[in-house]
């Protein structure tokens, strides 16, 4: 995937609705085009075992539905991971160091961070994320929360980025990677990926990083199947993104949800079942989609100590750090280089 080298920073003092921005905030357009994202999508759904990459639930209504899956009492990562970053930040803050560089990749917005911030003190913060419209409005919002807070958002597919903008501001960087997304992709995935973020590190800093843990499937079925519905919606919701990026006419009316605990693989497994037999086109492309055949949007890895440990090392990295919640729902880890003794 191609991505735009051209840096396209926001006036500090206007958003994009015109109204006036804090002065402390600057906004960086590394976002794919177009015709890349079509180009990706198309190719998971045309292959055999059809699939979307999990990125595309984020456009401005999916990270709203997402912060609202936050809350629900059977999604237990969220409010597990607050507790764990809330009791230990002090401890956190004294690992990242003073005055460093906090870049935190597929942001949101940045609810989490703000857990960490009075604590760490960084000399500045760079939220990333690939919905633009969504990530100005949460950098504006944490600036005006955090006036003496230097907030440097770009927007880009971080999953595919090998260096960081060379705008950003100096420092020991770290990165804050919390919501165990790494379970998003398979170990051999998240090891590459680890290494990737090392490339950011320019040789020094650190990763903070939340991680799921392998638990029972009542629990982690529960988590992805909520009573009121939200997740089937954000599920959902991918197809009406993808239709704006595309030109598809996928109908949501046309397919459920359905999400479960693949346990031999430890994963959660989210898919979108057709209930007929229909074709979508997507531009000039017409995919055929049986009754009963699936749409694979997103897999969840949970890991055990001795499985994370096992990715950190093959990356390149030691585990510093490592704190959990009282039953061991979740944890935060804080990883560094390793470096041969």
């Amino acid at each position: 995937m191609n991505i735009q080298n051209k840096m396209s920073p926001v006036a500090a003092n206007e958003a994009v609705d015109g109204s006036a921005a804090p002065a402390n905030v600057v906004m960086s357009d590394l976002n794919p085009r177009v015709r890349d994202k079509r180009s990706e999508i198309l190719d998971g759904l045309t292959q055999t075992r059809k699939s979307i990459d999990p990125k595309y639930f984020y456009d401005a209504r999916g990270s709203a539905l997402f912060e609202q899956i936050t809350g629900l009492p059977e999604y237990y990562p969220t409010r597990t991971e607050r507790e764990i970053l809330e009791k230990n930040a002090g401890q956190m803050a004294a690992s990242c160091g003073q005055n460093c560089v906090l870049i935190e990749p597929g942001s949101g917005s940045s609810e989490k961070v703000r857990l960490l911030l009075n604590a760490v003190k960084p000399a500045a913060y760079v939220p990333m994320d690939i919905s633009a419209d969504f990530l100005e409005i949460s950098a504006i919002q944490l600036a005006e929360e955090y006036p003496w807070l230097q907030v440097h958002a770009v927007c880009a597919d971080f999953a595919s980025l090998e260096k960081m903008p060379d705008e950003l501001p100096h420092g020991r960087r770290v990165i804050f990677y919390p919501g165990s997304t790494l379970g998003n992709m398979n170990p051999g995935e998240a090891t590459g990926f680890l290494r990737r973020l090392g490339h950011w590190l320019d040789g020094d800093g650190g990763i903070l990083i939340g991680i799921d843990l392998h638990k029972s499937t009542r629990i982690l079925e529960a988590a992805y199947n909520d009573g009121k519905g939200v997740t089937a919606q954000f599920n959902l919701n991918i197809l009406n993104h993808v239709n704006s990026l595309t030109n598809a006419n996928f109908d949501v009316c046309r397919f459920r949800h359905h999400a479960f605990y693949n346990v031999e693989r430890q994963r959660i497994e989210m898919h979108l079942v057709s209930t007929e037999d229909q074709v979508v086109e997507l531009g000039d492309t017409r995919i055929g989609i049986s009754r009963g055949e699936t749409i694979h949007t997103e897999n969840s890895y949970k890991y055990t100590q001795e499985s994370f440990q096992r990715v950190t090392q093959d990356a390149g990295f030691e585990i510093r750090s490592s704190w959990y919640d009282d039953r061991r729902l979740f944890s935060v880890h804080y990883l560094e280089t390793r470096r041969e003794r």
